[in-house]
């Protein structure tokens, strides 16, 4: 979902012509890697020097954490959650679903906490998690999303001195004995695009995508049965093809239909991904699948037939590939065809650019170099990286061990390949293999938070980066200008004692008082179903004329 940008709008205070009318120009318009997306990040908990402790109870100390004084009486509001609907039609009843889907269940304690910037700090089962606000760019999206790190940091230093505990959080996906914790990206995509084609292009992404997003693991196997290194963290947690749940069975194509939008969108909730530390992969990892669902909503104009460009990349066996090619440092394993034949994951991902680009060039034309003429900053180098990842699989490819040890430039991109350099540079060192428990170690270490414990931040230097730290910190206190998640934080932070409950696309504040201590402070609702209507533009001067939550909620509505 795109937008042009345009002037800043004209306000009629009398009936707010000039918001609407900036609300119309912000529409879809134009092919761009830009539409409104965000991250979850559950952390691993916890309690160093202690052998038995409670994770959930560390958790819940992590998330309190987060809340303070003004702020702690905010509920979450879980009245637009619908976590058993299916995106393929159906819905599962609440009394057959399992317990891990019902999400929109509130928690008795303290368990959602309103982040300065918009995001939301909870408690996921036993995890600690991290929801960043909504961006509307892939870049401030790694951007928002890696501030939490920062955030849920200083919520662990805080628990700790609260309550005596040396807690630790990690930024990893398995603990190697079965256990895994999700990093789930989310897009909003128009609804009008048949949900079969989604899975079958997005099938044949997730699969595939691990070459350059990966953030690799030590150990082969749910619970590391057998020895070795892999790409991702997350593929051999994968059962099935597509379905509802998330913490078991999980399948490729997730069809939780929780848009948080208007009618017009569904969310596509995606939880294969790892958690990256990098910026680089993470990047690939947002702006691929978002021009990726450009494509499906533009195959049309576009005149491209999604069926049958689709065929070479329909695999036979969706969940065996996506376990072969997290196991194959080779980057060359055959992946058998559902019409026969092979392909590579290598392959793959050049035939799904090359779509990008092909549609790309007749719905937007070519400049004169005949490179498609990209509307934005944000979607050209979103290709050209994309570009890059493919050269830079392609080198280390066709490098045996020795040469991929000296790799430093394509390292700095691929993290699976940074981690395996410092990894097999360790066991050559201690003439070990990879059963050795210090490279389990070493991979523990690579997601650590701390700073003092972390080896990737040690590393940090050596890769490329997208976002500073300076960034980051200012990322850590402000919202996105340019979504709703601007008002919902603008609003927590100005009048925090006013506000009852919040949700991604609501607000509900008390109304003005009566003055009668008898009578109770009635409430005000605020419907921000569309994402687009409540950023900084749009609504910073109801707060120059405004000075209460109630009366800004009613100007806005």
């Amino acid at each position: 979902m795109v937008w042009k940008q345009g002037a800043s709008p004209v306000y009629d205070q009398s009936n707010n012509a000039g918001r609407q009318r900036e609300i119309r120009r912000r529409e879809v318009v134009s092919m761009s890697v830009r539409r409104i997306m965000g991250t979850e990040t559950e952390y691993a908990v916890s309690a160093l020097g202690m052998e038995h402790y409670n994770p959930v109870k560390l958790s819940f100390d992590v998330v309190g954490a987060a809340a303070n004084e003004q702020t702690k009486h905010i509920r979450w509001d879980y009245r637009q959650e619908d976590p058993v609907n299916d995106a393929r039609g159906t819905r599962l009843e609440r009394a057959s679903a399992h317990p891990d889907l019902l999400t929109d269940a509130p928690q008795l304690n303290i368990t959602n906490v309103i982040a300065v910037n918009g995001g939301r700090v909870y408690v996921d089962h036993a995890h600690p998690e991290y929801s960043a606000p909504e961006t509307d760019d892939p870049f401030d999206a790694v951007l928002y999303d890696h501030a939490g790190d920062l955030i849920m940091r200083e919520c662990a230093r805080k628990a700790s001195e609260q309550t005596g505990i040396a807690i630790a959080l990690h930024r990893n996906n398995v603990d190697g004995k079965g256990a895994s914790w999700g990093t789930h990206e989310n897009y909003m995509m128009l609804r009008s695009v048949p949900f079969d084609q989604v899975a079958k292009l997005m099938t044949a992404h997730f699969v595939a995508r691990q070459i350059f997003t990966g953030s690799g693991r030590v150990g082969i196997g749910e619970r590391s049965e057998t020895a070795g290194y892999q790409l991702s963290q997350r593929a051999d947690y994968f059962h099935m093809k597509v379905g509802l749940q998330t913490t078991f069975d999980r399948p490729i194509i997730n069809t939780r239909d929780e848009s948080h939008s208007t009618d017009a969108y569904r969310r596509l909730h995606v939880i294969v991904g790892d958690a990256n530390r990098m910026d680089v992969p993470q990047a690939l990892k947002l702006g691929t699948t978002s021009m990726l669902l450009w494509l499906l909503e533009h195959a049309d104009m576009a005149e491209i037939d999604l069926n049958e460009a689709l065929e070479p990349l329909t695999l036979a066996d969706p969940v065996e590939a996506m376990h072969t090619v997290s196991h194959d440092l080779t980057l060359a394993a055959p992946l058998p065809l559902e019409t026969g034949g092979t392909t590579t994951a290598w392959q793959m991902q050049v035939t799904l650019r090359g779509l990008v680009y092909a549609a790309a060039a007749t719905v937007y034309g070519t400049d004169t170099s005949g490179e498609p003429a990209w509307p934005d900053r944000s979607t050209r180098n979103i290709m050209a990286m994309w570009g890059q990842a493919l050269a830079d699989v392609a080198t280390v490819r066709h490098a045996d061990d020795d040469g991929r040890l000296t790799m430093r430039e394509q390292a700095s991109r691929l993290e699976w390949l940074l981690k395996w350099q410092l990894l097999e540079k360790l066991r050559r060192k201690t003439g070990s293999d990879w059963t050795d428990r210090r490279l389990a170690a070493v991979d523990l270490k690579w997601a650590a938070l701390d700073p003092a414990d972390s080896i990737f931040t040690r590393l940090a230097g050596q890769t490329e980066r997208l976002v500073t730290d300076k960034q980051l910190a200012e990322a850590v206190g402000q919202a996105p200008a340019d979504t709703r998640a601007w008002l919902r934080a603008e609003i927590v932070r100005r009048f925090p004692e006013q506000v009852v409950a919040a949700s991604w696309s609501h607000l509900t504040v008390r109304g003005e008082s009566s003055g009668d201590e008898n009578v109770e402070n009635s409430m005000v609702s605020l419907d921000m179903s569309n994402p687009l209507k409540f950023t900084e533009s749009l609504c910073s001067e109801a707060f120059e004329r405004v000075h209460t939550a109630s009366g800004i909620v009613e100007s806005l509505r």
